[in-house]
Order: C-alpha cells, then sequence, then structure tokens
C-alpha cells in the first residue's frame, strides 16, 4: 500500500464520522426549532409526546424483540424505566412546554447549556472526573453567556412569564446530563438506549394520549403538522440523531464527537429563522456566541492556548 493510500484509508473513516456527528447536530437543531414551530401551531406538549415515542417506538420495536426484551437487551428493567424517566414522555413535555412560555432562543440555550453544566458537575460526582481550569473557565463562559440570552427576560414586563419556560427548559437539561452520565456508569451503548427509551415510552404515552386526549383530538391537528412532527421529533431525533452520534463517537471518539453537542444551540437559532419566524436579537446573538465558545472549552475539546483537551468519556 503506497503512503497515499494509507494517508486515504485513515482520512475516509474520519470524514464520514464528522459526518455522521453533523447530521446529529443539525437534527438535534432542528428538533428545538421545529418544537416552537409546533406550539405556535397550537400543538400541546402531550401532542409532542404522542407523535414522538407512538412513531419512534414503533420504529424500534422489532430491534428491541430481537434482541431480548425480557432483560430489556441485558441492561434490565430497573435501570431501563430510569432511563425511560430521565428521556421519556417527562422530557419531552418540559421541553416543548417552555415554549409556550419562553421564545425560541431560550430553549436552544438554556437546554443543552444546562445539560453540559450540569453535565461536567455529575461527572465530578459521580464518574470522579476532574476538570482542568480550561473546562472551568469555559463553564464560566456559558453561565456568563446564558444570563446574555435569557436572564433580560426573567423580569421583562412584556414577557413575565418566561421565567417559566426557562425553567422548564433547566430541568430539561438536568434530565439530559443526568441520562448521559448514568449512560457512561452502567456503560449503556446509545442505540440499545434509544429503543429501550423508545418502546418503554411509547407503552406509556400512547395509551394515555387515546384515553385522556383522544384520537379525535389527534386527527383535528393539520396533516402537514402530524406529517412535519413525526418525521423531525419522533423518527429523525428520536431515532437517527441517537445512532448518527453514537457512529460518531465510535469513529472520532469520545474527545473529538464531544464537539457536536455544543453547536446545537447555534443550529436551532439559524434553524429557527425559517421554521418558527424568530430571529434573535443582537444581545441575544452575543449571548449565543459566548455559550458556543463557552461550551468548546467546558467540554474539553479545545484549551486556552489553542491545544486540544481531553474527554472524560
Amino acid at each position: 500500500m503506497t503512503a497515499e493510500n494509507s494517508v486515504a484509508s485513515r482520512q475516509t473513516p474520519a470524514l464520514l464520522g464528522w459526518f455522521y456527528g453533523f447530521v446529529a447536530v443539525l437534527i438535534w437543531g432542528s428538533y428545538i426549532a421545529y418544537a416552537r414551530f409546533g406550539v405556535n401551531a397550537g400543538l400541546n406538549p402531550a401532542d409532542f409526546a404522542f407523535m414522538r415515542f407512538a412513531s419512534s417506538g414503533l420504529v424500534m420495536l422489532p430491534f428491541l424483540l430481537r434482541q431480548g426484551i425480557g432483560d430489556l437487551m441485558g441492561v434490565g428493567w430497573p435501570r431501563g424505566i430510569v432511563i425511560m424517566l430521565l428521556t421519556g414522555p417527562l422530557f419531552i413535555v418540559l421541553s416543548t412546554a417552555g415554549f409556550q412560555f419562553a421564545p425560541l432562543a431560550h430553549g436552544a440555550v438554556l437546554q443543552p447549556g444546562t445539560a453540559t453544566i450540569a453535565g461536567l458537575l455529575f461527572a465530578i460526582f459521580m464518574l470522579g472526573d476532574k476538570p482542568d481550569p480550561s473546562r472551568l473557565f469555559g463553564t464560566l463562559i456559558v453561565l456568563i453567556g446564558l444570563v446574555t440570552v435569557a436572564g433580560s427576560s426573567l423580569f421583562s414586563l412584556t414577557t413575565p412569564d418566561s421565567w417559566k419556560g426557562d425553567l422548564l427548559f433547566i430541568i430539561a437539561g438536568l434530565c439530559w446530563a443526568l441520562f448521559t452520565i448514568l449512560l457512561k456508569r452502567w456503560r449503556i451503548d446509545a442505540i440499545p438506549a434509544t429503543a429501550i427509551v423508545a418502546v418503554l415510552s411509547a407503552f406509556i404515552i400512547v395509551p394515555y394520549y387515546l384515553a385522556f386526549v383522544g384520537f379525535a383530538h389527534f386527527l383535528s391537528i393539520p396533516t402537514h403538522v402530524i406529517v412535519v412532527q413525526v418525521v423531525v421529533q419522533g423518527l429523525l431525533s428520536g431515532v437517527v440523531a441517537m445512532m448518527a452520534f453514537s457512529q460518531a463517537v465510535k469513529t472520532l471518539g469520545g474527545a473529538k464527537a464531544a464537539v457536536f453537542p455544543a453547536l446545537v444551540p447555534a443550529t436551532a437559532i439559524l434553524a429557527g429563522i425559517p421554521v418558527a419566524g424568530e430571529l434573535p436579537t443582537l444581545l441575544q446573538t452575543v449571548g449565543l456566541i459566548a455559550v458556543s465558545v463557552g461550551l468548546l472549552l467546558a467540554i474539553g475539546v479545545v484549551r486556552i492556548g489553542g491545544r486540544r483537551g481531553r474527554s472524560a468519556v
């Protein structure tokens, strides 16, 4: 094998890894933007949860049955129930209900930002991780950015209820952070976790929705809204994004793949311009840039001085 062929053989998997990672980022950003779009279209949190898990659960059920539903693919029912509680219907309700009170920029930044900061803290206390000063400095920048983006509306007379949405986004971020840490601690792969959360959530939300919300209400939703939400929330975000990110981690390693969640806020804000019709203010843009830079430092992908950090994963 020539030197050129050797280099090409090493570059091809890396390029595929970056491709998978950016696919996940685009889907996650679109998921947040389309959640805001759905709220503007009149959807309630139960509608989001039903469409997400009825579709993703149906897709992942054969996989779970084939791999073993008796012990949830070796994960076990106690742990499976815990991760479902953290990222199942409750998580979707929190994530989408926040948009009933707060604008797109808040959800796009507060939820992933909180997940990153809380993930660092959980890693310290639960996994024994010891972040370097650069990562701690990045966390401080994230906090400043979050205050810049969302803090001004906490006491705003024009949006007096924004703090309620912000609180819901923060709780959702905490749930995702704990979910991530438990996956690491329990060594649960992303694809089994996706199948468990999707199927168990479907078993809960589908009967609840049909009994208390009603299929007639679902049929009253415009068809194009249903199609968009099922595709974006259920199939893309609930299945494809998780699998794509898992493949990125496998190909690139944890340190490089950790950069992708840090890009979600910017992607969601940009996606929200055509999807939800919301333009960020100048102050929000400055805060968004600060959060993105801080996240890259906080997760250890880059360090002050330009050196790459090592992920705790």
